[in-house]
């Protein structure tokens, strides 16, 4: 039996809590970064954890950095979209602080797909990792850091000298 978006949701919210938190985890892969319009929330792995409780959800929200001007943004949307589930509660996490290693292998295609070079993984604290970054564009490994400085923190500017293009590189952090 083939079952459409609409009737899974539907009977996950009515279901048992796996059901349910399935369902949730769906929504919350469909719901874009405000930056990164082509990663979802889930690509980059800023949702660490969803719970059930009953007739509500809480979800806790891991910003790319706390001081994230749509933070709010990301909270509404999130409410928004699992209201059907009941009362939405989300948590900024603070206890922990969100890497890029967190970003999940289709999260990392999706940057490359982007022109945007991801971080190679376990590359946290590595200075050396951002030094001959691949190029999203020809894939050469001569490229050089521009500037440490992006159009956001969380992104460094980087020169390809073989195909003479800039590109951006989210920094390991």
């Amino acid at each position: 039996m083939v079952m459409d978006e609409s009737s899974i949701v539907r009977d996950a919210i009515y279901g048992r809590d796996e059901a349910r938190e399935r369902a949730a985890w769906a929504i919350l892969c469909e719901i874009a970064d405000p930056e990164l319009p082509t990663l979802s929330l889930v690509d980059l792995g800023m949702i660490r954890r969803v719970r059930l409780d009953g007739a509500a959800v809480h979800v806790e929200l891991m910003p790319t950095f706390l001081g994230c001007p749509a933070l709010a943004m990301m909270e509404s949307i999130i409410e928004e979209r699992l209201r059907a589930f009941g009362t939405v509660r989300v948590e900024i996490v603070r206890d922990e602080a969100w890497t890029t290693d967190r970003i999940t292998p289709a999260g990392r295609e999706k940057l490359l797909a982007a022109g945007l070079a991801p971080p190679p993984p376990g590359a946290l604290d590595d200075v050396a990792a951002i030094s001959g970054t691949p190029c999203p564009y020809c894939g050469s490994a001569d490229t050089v850091l521009h500037s440490p400085f992006g159009p956001t923190p969380c992104r460094a500017v980087h020169y390809c000298r073989a195909c003479r293009q800039p590109f951006e590189q989210f920094k390991p952090v």
